[in-house]
């Protein structure tokens, strides 16, 4: 890169990861037909298809020859003043949603700014200028700000401007799975400035081009397990997190029509010798790797990691504090997830035993009952006594259903079977793992025990 590059404050290097996604183009094309300073932009993209590279060119891409980095071929391309570096492979190759954001930030040449967004978006105008003054102005509160949220929904087709939701959304905890993994969702807010927020969308951040340095993304994080991640990376590394006041891109969701590399990577295609892992046996070392950054394996070692570790500019621990979760007890505060949902506490605990005391696990899960889980030949039935056990035979929760209540639920189902929200929290570390249904007649006593996997 020439120098006089390096020296332009806006540069901005934005890292692409696409798999077999039709809006590729169109989301490149509204990128730069809506960037203020598209001279300054240097798109990289990690293209995990089968089409044949002539697809750009034919989409109005002027090819600009090739080169080789880290010993793979780079295609150029410019469009509208921009630089677009395609790194092809064919997605029967792809190693994942990571794996890919790693290969295409090989590509970085030190610009100013990092731009990470999925390949399905559409941008504001003048989206350049904005994250850029709004990074701006948030670097006179924090050394290194991070801008980063699940954008607002967009849907391609005839009625895609009609489409573009006007909300923005902050993340926020939604559960832990049963790695122990904690997993977000968002939730939508009004406010006048960026607020701060603990967690980041793996589909959208912006922040300065260091970071692609600093934290760059770990190729063997198959998908599941990015976000939490890359959050604790970052901000141990001191970067802070903040929600955008107002919509600067959107994103489309679910793409139920479009290819995913679970679909791709499955049995089948490892059976006939298509790809070299299914896709859940690298989730599974994606997992285990986001455990040991996370402090949950024991016999792992963390150097193992290694450049993909935790910084020393904070603490884990400053993380959950932060936060406000316990990642080894897979426990977070009631403030967590109570109507107000808070995702940033800004001042850490005076007392950690209190704070410890404070944390619940909570869980959630819906059940639909058969008749035959409460219905008895004999006699009628006084009411349905539903207990959920730990794996230990320990009782975590129980919960009495009179007739009546089962025949409202019956009711208010499409398909006349009753479905039970089961909600409860404990302060113990037990997960569920059997629901034990029952029913109780006042003449005859217990019926038949049916059981649920939790």
């Amino acid at each position: 890169m020439d120098q006089g590059n390096m020296d332009n404050p806006a540069t901005i290097f934005i890292s692409i990861a696409s798999y077999r996604d039709p809006e590729l183009l169109p989301t490149l094309r509204d990128m730069l037909r809506h960037a203020a300073h598209p001279e300054n932009l240097h798109i990289a993209i990690c293209w995990q298809d089968n089409e044949m590279p002539e697809v750009f060119e034919q989409a109005g891409f002027t090819p600009q020859g090739g080169r080789v980095v880290e010993g793979r071929e780079v295609l150029m391309f410019r469009y509208n003043q921009a630089r677009i570096d395609v790194i092809s492979v064919h997605y029967y190759t792809s190693q994942g949603a990571c794996w890919a954001r790693s290969l295409a930030e090989t590509l970085f040449e030190n610009e100013r700014y990092f731009l990470q967004i999925d390949s399905h978006c559409r941008f504001i105008p003048d989206w350049d200028n904005e994250m850029t003054v709004m990074l701006r102005q948030l670097q006179t509160t924090s050394p290194r700000p991070i801008i980063s949220s699940y954008p607002p929904a967009y849907k391609p087709g005839d009625d895609e401007e009609a489409s573009k939701k006007t909300y923005v959304s902050r993340l926020i905890f939604r559960e832990y799975d049963t790695q122990g993994i904690p997993m977000f969702s968002s939730t939508p807010f009004q406010a006048e400035v960026p607020v701060r927020g603990s967690y980041l969308a793996g589909g959208f951040i912006f922040t300065l081009g260091d970071f692609v340095k600093t934290v760059p993304n770990d190729p063997q994080i198959f998908f599941a397990g990015e976000e939490i991640a890359m959050a604790v990376r970052a901000f141990t590394h001191g970067y802070d997190v903040y929600h955008p006041h107002k919509p600067l891109l959107w994103h489309y969701y679910q793409r139920k029509e479009h290819s995913k590399v679970w679909g791709d990577h499955n049995n089948q295609a490892k059976d006939q010798g298509k790809v070299e892992k299914a896709w859940w046996e690298r989730d599974l070392v994606a997992k285990k790797r986001v455990r040991t950054l996370l402090g949950l394996e024991e016999k792992e070692s963390v150097a193992s990691l290694a450049p993909y570790t935790l910084g020393n500019q904070r603490t884990l621990r400053q993380f959950e504090y932060q936060a406000g979760i316990c990642l080894q007890k897979s426990t977070v505060l009631p403030e967590v997830l109570d109507s107000e949902k808070i995702n940033f506490f800004a001042t850490p605990p005076a007392d950690e035993t209190e704070w410890l005391n404070r944390q619940f696990a909570y869980y959630k899960k819906s059940i639909t009952l058969n008749a035959s889980d409460y219905e008895t030949d004999e006699t009628r039935m006084s009411n349905l006594h539903l207990s959920v056990y730990n794996a230990q035979n320990i009782l975590l929760y129980k919960r009495t259903l009179e007739p009546q209540e089962l025949e409202t639920l019956r009711t208010e189902s499409a398909d006349n079977l009753p479905t039970l929200l089961l909600e409860f929290k404990t302060a113990s570390i037990d997960r569920p793992s059997v629901i034990r249904i029952c029913p109780w007649s006042d003449t005859s006593g217990w019926g038949n025990v049916t059981e649920k996997a939790w």
